[in-house]
């Protein structure tokens, strides 16, 4: 049975092995820089991660990150003072399929509501079918679509924002 709850600061080095472990792949815009960012704002409390446990293991983890830290393109959106931002997601091969990425997503969301925050943002490739299909069920809905290619190598090479109102 998978577990869900706040990471510890201890296993940071651990989760960032993960993401590089796990989290790469056509669809994703992952860098040294941006990573080192985000667990930069994880260790200064700017960003808490959620991490699901199947027996004392890490099988994956979300991040989410406070809405005065998150990116400023944002802004365009929601005031970055009442929103939060969910950056990485990712969920071991070995346990992919299982609705574990979409529970991750749920359980930021709670912690948004928990923070007093009016939205929860997130973004995706247009063509990620697999996150896209979790972010629905999460409860997440498209705002934007736009012409991306700084951070879209493939395909469409477009990124999607999402969000859910809280």
């Amino acid at each position: 049975m998978v577990q869900y709850r706040l990471a510890n600061p201890s296993e940071l080095q651990t989760l960032k092995s993960f993401l590089w472990q796990y989290g790469p792949n056509e669809w994703n815009y992952l860098t040294q820089e941006g990573v080192d960012e985000e667990f930069t704002l994880i260790e200064q409390r700017d960003a808490e991660v959620l991490v699901a446990l199947n027996d004392e293991q890490i099988v994956g983890f979300a991040v989410l990150i406070n809405g005065n830290v998150s990116p400023d393109y944002l802004s365009q959106y929601y005031c970055l003072d009442n929103m939060a931002f969910i950056g990485d997601v990712v969920v071991s091969p070995n346990h992919s399929g299982k609705g574990i990425a979409t529970q991750l997503l749920r359980n930021c969301i709670d912690l948004a509501k928990d923070k007093g925050v009016g939205s929860v943002l997130i973004e995706r490739h247009e063509e990620n079918l697999a996150s896209a299909g979790m972010m629905e069920k999460a409860g997440f809905s498209v705002i934007d679509t736009f012409y991306d290619p700084k951070k879209r190598a493939t395909g469409s090479q477009k990124s999607v924002i999402l969000s859910v109102t809280l």
